[in-house]
């Protein structure tokens, strides 16, 4: 049993032992374990003392063997050594050599790829370059043409470029330089031609210059001028139909030429938003317009088939109407009429150098009508501010001259003849102020603006004449009219202004017969002729003038009104004053001096301003009598008021106003007269007596005026005369009122049923 177990731990021990020689020593704490853990530990060290003592032996055994091996080899590897040293120094010698070709493959591979890329972007660099020759010498066609391939064939090919970037940026730049040079080399075509208009004499001449065919026969001066074919370079689009031609494909190139003609052309219509602020605005938009036509004009005769004039045609009727539409908008926003009249002049210009091409041009001389309204209204406001100066700064006095040279000067700016003036010695005056002449030579200077539109637009005589009276009809009748009326309602205006305004107007309308010959002098047409227009002015006048004189009679009246207001009656007196009221005669002399300026007023004017403050005066008397606050009054107050109604009788008498017949101006205060004498006569037996008849002496005496100042009388009666009842004359009297307030209301009454 013992020696089983002994041969088992003897097993055991070997195997451990060879698992010690063979396994790592990393992994060797478990076997170490299972020794230190078993029972046999002194034996299996004794084991592995005697296993180390073997391999010792045979290390021994082996480094005995070869060791001659050994030392041969280090003396071989010494003598490497020595080899390797001799080797590094040669590698020492060698390495730049290898970093220079090592550099040099480096480069040559980077020049290679350089190579490759500039092969891709030297067409792309080519073709700009070539593009901007080409937009340097103004060469549109082949320029777009180019701009075209760039954008879409080379561009994209290196596009991962950043200069190519810069490029792409860079094109609607480019396309647009393109566009405004087409712009620039339109507008300086169409001065050219714009040019050759106003110079020949007749507008074939143009057309000479454009095609050597069309002119030998002509010996004109214009052939100085460069044409179009001087300005622009017409030699690629003859290649590309030349080479489209040759190759079966013309109608391509037609339709594409025409394609690209049509988006120039809606580029040129197109007009600056601003044109209409200067003349050169409109200048440059014609002339771009006249340059597109006069190339497609140059190509249709210079070519077979590339355009047709049904092709331009249609363009034309296109450009027409949006060059109608354009002029219409921008015209609209003229209010100065210079410009108006200068756009005139250039659309004029327009027009005969279009057709003078063979385009029909009608529509614009129809439109030249148009503005011709405009150019009406622009006048009229001018002269608006004119007349309004003139009005304003007028002194609204006689023009007085002191020599012969200012009276013919006077006599040299308006119509004016009077032997009588003119016998006199100077100083003289002239009966009407500055406004007169300065006015009437303003209407011929707005004739002359009118006349300035009408040249050149091929319209008759008639239409002439026509045009210029209707326009000067509107300034009588509406600006003139207006300016008249503005200076006569003005609050400031006085009397002496207003009678002068009248002398005025009254020499301005017999003026207009001059203006008529002044008219037919220009025209050539007799105002006889039928269907003539006639000038209102002498209407203008008239209306002027008798609003003038309304606003006379007015401001009299107002006038005549606030003397009133100073009126102070003692309603109460027993005993009248000695003479009439201070109020009254200040009045009177007021209207005095008034009617004294009235010396040159046509008679009529002057009889009806008297007449109608004569009437304003006594029915403000009358009111002033009966009013209601006045509720008693003594025959003392009446007796007063009788002394100023016979100031105002003596007034009349005295004819303040040459041309009233008789007493005519005194009838204006019959009313009042008839009441206050029936007053103060007491004549009440012969007004109730006679009344309703028609020799009646108090005929003018109402009834109900009567009762009413007879009220106010007998009321004083009672309360001053606190013993009336007692003294008998006093009580007759008070019957005697009451018997014939009794019979004035019967009167009253009977009248009323």
């Amino acid at each position: 049993m013992a020696e089983g177990t002994h041969l088992e731990t003897a097993a055991e021990h070997e195997r451990i032992l060879r698992e010690i020689e063979s396994t790592d020593t990393a992994c060797i704490g478990p076997t170490l374990r299972s020794v230190y853990d078993g029972e046999e530990h002194g034996r299996f060290m004794e084991k592995l003392e005697a296993r180390i003592r073997n391999h010792d032996r045979e290390i021994e055994k082996m480094c005995n063997f070869h060791y001659q091996g050994f030392v041969d080899s280090i003396t071989e590897l010494l003598k490497v050594r020595g080899e390797a040293q001799k080797l590094k120094v040669r590698e020492s010698h060698l390495n730049p050599m290898a970093l220079e070709l090592k550099q040099c493959r480096l480069q040559q591979r980077n020049i290679s790829a350089t190579v490759d890329k500039l092969t891709l972007c030297l067409p792309v660099l080519e073709m700009y370059s070539k593009l901007r020759e080409q937009m340097k010498s103004k060469r549109h066609y082949p320029a777009l043409k180019t701009l075209e391939h760039l954008e879409h064939t080379y561009l994209p090919q290196v596009s991962h470029y950043r200069f190519c970037k810069i490029m792409v940026d860079n094109i609607p730049k480019l396309r647009e330089e393109i566009k405004e040079s087409i712009r620039k080399h339109s507008d300086k075509i169409g001065e050219t031609a714009m040019k050759q208009v106003r110079t020949c004499s007749h507008p074939i001449a143009i057309i000479s210059n454009e095609n050597a065919n069309r002119d030998r026969d002509l010996n004109t001066t214009t052939d100085l001028v460069p044409g179009a074919q001087d300005l622009v370079d017409f030699s690629p689009v003859y290649r590309c139909l030349h080479i489209y031609s040759v190759l079966g494909a013309q109608e391509t190139f037609e339709n594409y030429y025409r394609k690209q003609r049509r988006k120039q052309a809606r580029l040129v219509l197109q007009p600056p938003s601003n044109m209409h602020e200067t003349l050169d605005g409109y200048r440059k938009y014609f002339n771009q317009i006249v340059g597109f036509f006069v190339v497609e004009d140059h190509i249709l005769h210079t070519t077979q088939g590339l355009v047709n004039r049904a092709y331009i045609d249609e363009l034309w009727e296109m450009a027409l109407s949006k060059t109608i539409a354009a002029l219409r908008t921008h015209s609209s926003y003229c209010s100065d009429p210079s410009l108006v009249l200068d756009l005139k002049n250039l659309i004029v210009l327009f027009a005969d150098t279009l057709q003078g091409y063979g385009f029909p041009v009608n529509q614009l001389f129809d439109m030249l009508l148009e503005i011709q309204d405009q150019y009406s209204e622009t006048l009229l406001k001018k002269w608006t501010g004119v007349f309004r100066n003139i009005l304003d700064s007028d002194n609204y006095s006689p023009i007085p001259v002191t020599n012969e040279e200012m009276y013919k000067k006077i006599v040299g700016q308006f119509p004016f003849q009077d032997a009588e003036l003119e016998k006199q010695p100077f100083p003289k005056k002239f009966p009407f102020s500055e406004f007169v002449p300065k006015v009437y030579n303003q209407i011929k200077e707005f004739i002359y603006a009118c006349l300035k539109f009408s040249e050149d637009l091929h319209l008759s005589s008639t239409e002439v004449d026509d045009m210029i009276r209707k326009s000067t009809n509107l300034l009588l009748t509406r600006t003139l009219s207006n300016c008249l009326q503005n200076v006569i309602k003005r609050k400031n205006v006085g009397l002496t202004e207003l009678v002068q305004i009248i002398i005025n107007t009254t020499h301005l309308e017999k003026s207009c017969k001059f203006l008529e010959e002044f008219i037919t002098n220009i025209t050539n047409v007799l105002p006889e002729t039928v269907h003539t227009t006639k000038l209102y002015g002498t209407t203008t006048f008239k209306d002027a003038r008798h609003a003038a004189e309304e606003e006379i009679y007015t401001n009299l009246n107002q006038k005549i009104d606030q003397f009133l207001q100073l009126a102070d009656y003692d309603w109460m007196a027993m005993e009248p004053g000695s003479k009439a009221s201070d109020y009254l005669v200040d009045l009177i002399g007021f209207l005095r001096s008034t009617f004294a300026v009235f010396t040159h007023l046509p008679g009529k004017v002057a009889q009806t301003a008297c007449m109608s403050a004569c009437k304003h005066l006594s029915t403000s008397l009358m009111q002033l009598l009966l009013e209601a606050e006045v509720r008693q009054l003594t025959l003392g107050a009446l007796q007063q008021f009788n002394l100023d109604v016979e100031e105002c009788e003596q007034f009349a008498r005295s004819g303040p106003v040459p041309g009233f017949q008789g007493d005519t101006l005194q009838l204006a205060f019959i009313d009042l007269r008839q009441l206050l004498d029936l007053f103060i006569q007491w004549d009440w037996s012969t007004y109730l007596a006679d009344y309703g008849q028609p020799t009646c002496k108090y005929l003018r005496v109402n009834p109900t005026t009567a009762l009413v100042l007879l009220e106010k009388m007998r009321d004083t009666s009672r309360k001053n005369n606190v013993f009336a009842q007692f003294r008998k004359n006093e009580r007759d009297k008070q019957k005697l009122i009451d018997t014939v307030a009794k019979q004035l209301r019967s009167l009253i009454n009977s009248h009323h049923s």
